[in-house]
């Protein structure tokens, strides 16, 4: 008998635990990526199956409209995961206790546009984001930014929630990881899953660097070091890295809009390993708060790092060797860093 309660009340813990939906809110909701991300986390590719969300969709006061369609066709999904859907153009309303939050919708650049007038208009956007995460949000709040410069719209969002630990704000270079990946895995003739532990160093910018040296390939049943697998070290050094850089822009020069599908994939990989850890023995590619990192990279940045990933928490995987050509790439895309992060301090304090 004593038993038999024990598992009824297992059960019902079980259902009262499934039943309290986690709040998730989409910035820039009415955009194209935010159109091919929705429907993933709706019907539970990120944040697992059995896992009820509510979904808040942030965006400007002229795109409500606009909003209004995106939540019909939600609602039209009928997924059985999504208890409801908060359309709006206010933060108070879309940071209100949430417990996750994907900071897609930015300032674009325009034609003519200086790059640090790009970083004027989202020094304003992300001050006001982080001021609402730190007013409104759970102190346990994920926070992901996607919109570019990511690594830079993430620091001042951070730096404007400080009651929000830093190590709950990330960027997005998982596209960009992704992009190497796909890249060593058709070289060599596998699927990307048979790519593990490349590394996207940096800034998600054109200084990025894609790094292999750790980076292993199954290939045959076995695993081999990317370079023995891929047998082409100029290729590595060269025109690998230059694609995994411009990729972006060759997608807007083909596609006449940038990467939506392939950047809503990233960042439900993203969240998904914060959410669920990475595997033993792999590491992913994340932009974080690069304080005691062991690298050399300047610690008042959101740099990308390998991180692994075990109860939502992060940490930098430390003590990878570093040669001479990885050190150059590394140090050049953290100059680029200190140069945007002090353009964006100055704007900030005015």
């Amino acid at each position: 008998m004593l038993t038999l309660l024990t598992s009824m009340y297992i059960v019902v813990r079980a259902i009262s635990r499934q039943a309290e939906p986690i709040r998730v809110v989409v910035t820039g909701a009415a955009g194209q990526i935010a159109y091919s991300l929705l429907y993933s986390i709706a019907k539970g590719d990120v944040f697992g199956k059995e896992q009820p969300i509510i979904l808040i969709l942030l965006d400007i006061t002229p795109m409500l409209p606009v909003l209004d369609g995106v939540v019909m066709e939600l609602q039209d999904c009928a997924l059985p995961l999504l208890r409801e859907v908060i359309p709006t153009d206010k933060v108070e309303v879309g940071f209100k206790d949430i417990d996750a939050a994907i900071l897609v919708g930015s300032m674009p650049r325009k034609e003519g546009m200086e790059r640090k007038d790009l970083l004027k208009a989202n020094v304003a956007i992300f001050k006001t984001q982080g001021a609402a995460l730190d007013k409104f949000a759970k102190k346990t709040v994920k926070v992901l930014v996607v919109g570019n410069p990511a690594n830079t719209n993430c620091l001042i969002a951070s730096k404007s929630a400080p009651s929000i630990p830093k190590e709950n704000f990330s960027c997005l270079t998982r596209l960009d990881h992704n992009r190497a990946c796909s890249q060593v895995a058709m070289r060599c003739g596998v699927s990307s899953n048979n790519v593990k532990n490349v590394i996207i160093w940096g800034n998600h910018s054109s200084t990025q660097y894609p790094d292999v040296h750790h980076a292993k390939v199954n290939v045959g049943g076995g695993e081999k070091a990317a370079y023995d697998a891929v047998k082409d070290d100029a290729w590595l050094r060269g025109d690998f890295i230059s694609t995994v850089q411009q990729r972006g822009a060759a997608v807007i020069k083909a596609r006449k809009l940038s990467s939506a599908m392939s950047a809503a994939k990233a960042i439900c990989d993203h969240m998904r390993d914060i959410w669920f850890g990475t595997k033993e023995g792999e590491f992913i590619s994340m932009g974080v708060y690069a304080a005691g990192n062991s690298y050399g990279i300047p610690e008042d940045l959101i740099y990308s790092f390998p991180v692994q990933i075990k109860n939502k928490t992060w940490k930098i995987v430390d003590g990878l060797p570093i040669n001479d050509f990885s050190r150059a790439k590394m140090d050049a895309t953290a100059t680029e860093l200190v140069e945007e992060r002090d353009t964006a301090m100055d704007f900030l304090s005015n």
